[in-house]
């Protein structure tokens, strides 16, 4: 019998709307015949916002202290969040924060102690776990850290559409001196990489987005069209590899031609993430490509507006864990291939 997927899944700020998202997704009856979930967080608090949810207490977990012991029949929680921490929903506090760090540390420890198989990440408050001493800009950056020699890159993905990012989490006024040629072709690269290992697309088709408004209109608007971008695009056609572009971003979203590519390469975070949390339609995921773990996440924040009124839905939280499973799939498919030397080099 093939062995389920083990997936470790973070709390997220313990005030958001982690524990409501993660209590609704484990509830679908098909969680347990696709993956064995363990939760790392606080039971305190798990139970608290079940009560407050009214329907959801018959929801149970086994308790257990290492993810070595996870039951696959039942839905496994690691108690590894201080007792003394209280629930605050909607409110930014201290606790909160570091709960969100505890959380995540031990999720990182099981999963390079391979006690989890990848990692699912419930939402954080990235300015006030800064405050507590946790300094990267968020799970993307804090797990290449932890796990990238190569880098990373942030990718949200959709039934309808895969878009990447550049750059992450910069200040707009940064952009322009972040993309250069190198910064393209390391995270061309890597896009190019996971379409094939990850989502198992042989000859993946991509589409590079604008920096500039009309795509610079021949120098007026701005020259990092022709001295950049172009250039790049021109030596991955060179090599084979069908990058198209540099295309102004609003039209192409207008037309629709996303619909003809793999995916989208966009230049920084607003450019990528408002087209696709339009598109998504609540059920798109942030996945971390590059590195070798997978890790998802929903692709929102913490909706501390939202938080302990069991109202936010736990879509984009159910189709991360999904999504995670399958790239996971993927990737054992991917290994077996390369290491079979027949079938190896049809997908070199």
């Amino acid at each position: 019998m093939k062995k389920k997927i083990v997936v470790g899944i973070t709390q997220g700020d313990g005030n958001g709307i982690g524990y409501e998202i993660i209590i609704k997704a484990l509830s679908n009856s098909n969680i347990l015949e696709i993956c064995t979930p363990i939760v790392f967080g606080s039971l305190k608090l798990m139970t608290f916002y079940k009560k407050r949810m009214g329907r959801y207490d018959s929801l149970s977990f086994n308790l257990i202290v290492d993810a070595k012991e996870a039951n696959p029949q039942k839905l496994n929680f690691i108690n590894c969040i201080p007792e003394e921490f209280i629930a605050e929903p909607g409110k930014e506090s201290r606790d909160g924060a570091k709960g969100a760090i505890y959380s995540l540390e031990r999720g990182v420890e099981e999963l390079k102690n391979n006690g989890i198989d990848l990692l699912v990440t419930a939402p954080f408050n990235k300015g006030a776990i800064n405050r507590e001493g946790f300094s990267f800009a968020g799970h993307t950056e804090y797990l290449t850290q932890q796990f990238g020699s190569g880098g990373s890159l942030m990718m949200m993905v959709s039934e309808d559409i895969k878009i990447a990012m550049a750059t992450n989490h910069i200040p707009l006024e940064q952009v322009a001196k972040r993309v250069d040629k190198e910064l393209l072709y390391q995270k061309l690269s890597l896009l190019f990489h996971s379409l094939r290992e990850d989502f198992a697309i042989d000859r993946p088709k991509v589409a590079l987005l604008a920096l500039n408004p009309h795509a610079g209109e021949n120098g007026l608007l701005g020259n990092e069209e022709e001295e950049i971008l172009v250039p790049v695009v021109r030596e991955f056609f060179e090599r084979g590899e069908l990058l198209f572009g540099p295309f102004a971003a609003d039209g192409f979203f207008a037309h629709s031609s996303y619909i003809n590519y793999d995916a989208v390469m966009a230049l920084y975070h607003d450019q990528a993430l408002i087209p696709f949390k339009i598109l998504s339609r609540e059920r798109g995921v942030n996945f971390t490509a590059g590195l070798p773990i997978v890790r998802c996440s929903p692709d929102h924040g913490t909706a501390f507006d939202l938080a302990g009124k069991g109202e936010a839905s736990h879509h984009s939280m159910l189709a991360a864990i999904f999504t995670a499973c399958d790239i996971f799939e993927k990737r054992e498919e991917y290994r077996q291939l390369k290491s079979n030397p027949i079938k190896g080099d049809a997908i070199e």
